[in-house]
């Protein structure tokens, strides 16, 4: 009698279409949330439609891109099994770099890779990421999901995205139109954000001990509460402030902190100074500090230190500035201002101790 072989398959080789399919269906519902009218068809194409004729009504429309991910805080997520929150974080790091050169975000696509596909995992994912384009004024028009068994644990995951904005040639900001004597405006972090969790983790469970569900006075929550606390979404509010006042330019401050970021709009015969005692930082950047025995200038270098995004307008729009971003639940202030370069090397620098 000859033994029957069996031959391999995708299925054995640890792909689950099936359940591909399933996740399909059950993040509909949240990409549909998020439709914007030039938006065409429906989850399930090859690719993502959006009607370009919109941009008719522009004399010259400059389409603006990026592309991001939201680095190793996706194993806080993993290991909270909190998975609805992490999409916040990836439309953040996306679309706030578009709207710096004053860009209307437009559309964005994800992609989502996993060891294994759990249908309800993948679709909160997708939850978080559509909520976050409804937070930014954007349409998630598509993504894909990969299985990589044998690359991936079953458990393991990572999140990108990329988007597309929109802006008028005449209305592009940037390091051009800024001017000698111009305030810049700091807008509050709601945290940690997305960048520097390489260092956080290093120093909060490495070196500290510390754990996800320990908690924290200082915090007033879970040390995974605060590691896991979505990145605010600038988009609309500051398209919003460049319809009410005169905006000169934005900068996202993400991995590099921010005298960096903020640097990188700032032109060449000119310098930002920023005083840090016009904030005091949240409690969770003082901690990382402390148990990791990291001086400011890392810590400043890493993070964000209070702060995710700025805005460099001239003096005589401060006032209605500052009221158009607290009418919209921003807190900002006046961090700095803008002088010629001198004897500067660099194009920002921080002065003074933060504020206690």
């Amino acid at each position: 009698m000859t033994e029957k072989t069996t031959g391999a398959s995708y299925a054995a080789a640890g792909v689950d279409i099936e359940a591909g399919d399933r996740a399909v269906e059950l993040m509909k519902e949240w990409v549909k949330k998020t439709q914007r009218p030039e938006v065409l068809g429906g989850l399930g194409g090859f690719a993502g439609l959006f009607d370009a004729s919109a941009l008719k009504r522009y004399e010259r429309p400059l389409l603006a891109s990026a592309t991001d991910g939201v680095g190793t805080k996706v194993d806080i997520a993993r290991q909270l099994g909190v998975y609805d929150t992490i999409g916040h974080d990836l439309v953040a790091m996306v679309m706030d770099d578009i709207v710096v050169c004053g860009a209307e975000p437009l559309f964005m696509t994800d992609y989502i890779c996993v060891g294994k596909v759990h249908p309800e995992r993948v679709a909160a994912i997708v939850k978080g990421i559509a909520e976050g384009c409804v937070l930014a004024g954007c349409a998630l028009v598509g993504g894909e999901t990969a299985e990589h068994p044998g690359l991936l644990g079953p458990d393991d995951f990572d999140v990108a995205g990329a988007g597309t904005g929109v802006v008028e040639y005449d209305r592009l900001l940037g390091a051009d139109r800024i001017r000698t004597g111009d305030a810049v405006i700091a807008m509050a972090s709601s945290g940690l954000h997305s960048n520097g969790y390489s260092l956080v983790r290093h120093v909060l469970f490495d070196r500290a001990g510390m754990s996800l569900d320990q908690h924290v006075e200082e915090l007033g929550r879970t040390l995974g509460e605060e590691l896991l606390e979505p990145t605010k979404i600038y988009s609309l509010d500051c398209l919003a402030l460049t319809r009410t006042a005169e905006v000169h330019a934005y900068s996202h401050i993400t991995g590099g902190g921010l005298a960096a970021n903020l640097a990188r709009v700032i032109p060449d015969h000119l310098h930002a100074t920023v005083d840090r005692s016009t904030w005091t930082p949240g409690a969770v950047f003082d901690m990382v500090g402390k148990a990791g025995s990291v001086e400011r200038l890392e810590l400043e270098k890493t993070l964000n230190m209070g702060v995710g995004m700025m805005a460099v307008v001239p003096q005589e729009s401060v006032d209605v500035a500052l009221t158009t971003l607290a009418d919209r639940g921003v807190d900002a202030w006046v961090a700095g201002e803008i002088l010629d370069r001198g004897d500067h090397a660099e194009g920002a620098t921080l002065t003074g101790s933060y504020a206690v």
